[in-house]
């Protein structure tokens, strides 16, 4: 039977598998040049199963950022537009089954080792490029979905190539063209193509297993080839009888392709188990416990070298010894991110302090570097509050403070960019903001604490607070985050010279242009 023929059963196959409705609609829409980050943030947010489990990964330690996101929009603006396409259609693709695949295909199995190689090329790839690795991540998961699909449309078939490729280490694509007349690369890129994928993920679908017949000059998709069909090799080295062979492999060709030397290829090894194993569970998959390959790799020299059983035995326990060493290592460092966590909060007002707001200001000025965005920052200055202490008492002082605070938080949406700088002067970052609406923002707040009610043992207190707001765009006018910081702390003195209670604006144009109340 042709190639051609072949596709053509499949895609009148009623066994062929379904694209889940949001995998098609993201990948149509990311198509389109004027699509943005807000257009795929508002996709996502309409199914309540996959945006929980975008916001696990985004506040898990694969990102590992000092506050808590708390939707979807506010995930995209973090990690990226790249970043949440690429989960989106990874928990899309990892719901995807085979129908009618029979007995002989596992499907456990087989996306248990895709997550292994869409984990090893982005490791890969992070060794080689410093680019984002969420693409290649996508790509090593759908390197073989030809099998899938292969398994659903020719069941019979598809389990004779099992039998005949079961406890080898031949590549099963000579069976498979043999038995069915097409292999499953060729099966995964052409439907893949009819389900609208673009060339970024067609390219290592079709070459992953001969890099070498990518002939054409595109060095970004030759690279995606190459780290795909890189990350194939690492996960037989977990999945295969003979370890060795494809660890030799990786050595050979890593060096060839990206002249890695031995502390890359060690990098790599040492961390891809833990790697799975870490992202297997933000993404919801029970994976085999692995071993580490160096452990892998010991116990397959010392069956074929026949060590004799006290040497196996006690090196076992070593080898156990150190993986408990590691466990015991692992649960010490997320016990300290968690006590790191506690040192960034503020104990009276419970908003973040200002070693966090440093931290956070600075990755925010790195992001809109990136995306080429606004930031803006408004500082918040209690008026009079020495007064307070004074005829009042500390203690009220500390009250009235910790019910400003959560009045900001009730008012601003972003709860996790304000932060106390420092006694009763605050600060809130805007991410993505210019000035002029900024500007609106610090206003509004001003007239909520302005029209506020304090009550501190049944007894009233108004207060008011003056503002300071300054905006940048880093990418465009290279200013700093001590610029910034400058700027909104000048409008701020400027609202307490002309009386407070009221939002000044700087202008690096027009230096201070003062906003009354």
């Amino acid at each position: 039977m042709k190639r051609e023929d072949v596709i053509k059963i499949v895609l009148k196959s009623e066994s062929l598998p379904t694209l889940p409705a949001v995998a098609c609609k993201l990948i149509s829409i990311s198509s389109q040049e004027e699509i943005g980050m807000k257009e795929i943030a508002n996709l996502v947010s309409k199914d309540a199963s996959l945006s929980a489990k975008v916001l696990k990964i985004a506040n898990s330690a694969l990102y590992n950022f000092p506050v808590k996101i708390s939707n979807v929009h506010q995930a995209a603006s973090r990690i990226g537009l790249n970043a949440i396409r690429s989960l989106v259609l990874s928990f899309s693709f990892l719901s995807i089954k085979a129908k009618n695949a029979g007995n002989t295909f596992n499907y456990e199995m087989f996306w248990e080792k895709s997550l292994a190689n869409a984990v090893a090329a982005k490791l890969v790839m992070a060794e080689v490029s410093k680019s984002d690795g969420e693409e290649i991540f996508i790509s090593g998961l759908l390197q073989n979905i030809g099998e899938l699909i292969m398994a659903g449309c020719f069941p019979k078939q598809y389990a004779q190539v099992l039998q005949e490729t079961s406890g080898s280490e031949n590549d099963p694509a000579g069976a498979e063209e043999q038995i069915i007349g097409a292999d499953h690369a060729y099966i995964g890129y052409e439907i893949a193509k009819k389900w609208g994928f673009p060339q970024e993920l067609l390219i290592p679908i079709l070459y992953h297993h001969s890099p070498q017949n990518y002939k054409d000059d595109d060095s970004k998709l030759r690279l995606a080839v190459n780290v795909v069909h890189l990350s194939g090799i690492v996960a037989n080295i977990l999945y295969s009888t003979n370890p060795q062979k494809y660890h030799q492999m990786f050595l050979d060709v890593s060096k060839a392709t990206f002249g890695f030397n031995d502390t890359v290829v060690s990098r790599i090894m040492d961390n891809v188990v833990t790697e799975i194993n870490e992202t297997a569970g933000l993404f919801g998959l029970h994976v085999k416990n692995h071993k580490p390959i160096e452990e892998i790799l010991q116990e397959a020299n010392a069956s074929l070298s026949s060590i004799n059983l006290t040497y196996d035995q006690m090196n076992r326990e070593l080898n156990d010894t150190k993986i408990q060493l590691q466990r015991l290592t692992k649960e010490l460092e997320e016990k300290n991110k968690h006590l790191e966590n506690l040192v960034q909060l503020d104990s009276l007002t419970e908003v973040y302090n200002q070693g966090c707001f440093q931290k956070m200001l600075e990755n925010q000025i790195s992001l809109a570097v990136r995306k080429n965005s606004s930031l803006s920052l408004i500082m918040i200055d209690v008026d009079y509050f020495k007064s307070i202490n004074d005829n009042y008492g500390h203690l009220v002082g500390d009250a009235i403070l910790k019910e400003f605070c959560a009045l900001m938080r009730k008012s601003f949406l972003d709860h996790d960019m304000i932060f106390r700088y420092g006694g009763e002067e605050f600060a809130i970052i805007l991410a993505g903001m210019a000035e002029r609406d900024a500007r609106i923002v610090a206003e509004r707040l001003r007239e909520s604490i302005a029209n506020h009610t304090f009550i501190v043992h049944n007894n009233k207190h108004h207060v008011t607070a003056s503002f300071g707001v300054a905006g940048i765009m880093p990418a465009l006018d290279g200013l700093t985050k001590k610029d910034l910081i400058a700027f909104a702390d000048a409008a701020l003195l400027e609202s307490k010279k002309t009386g407070r209670n009221r939002v000044s604006v700087y202008s690096q144009k027009k230096n201070l242009l003062s906003q009354p109340a």
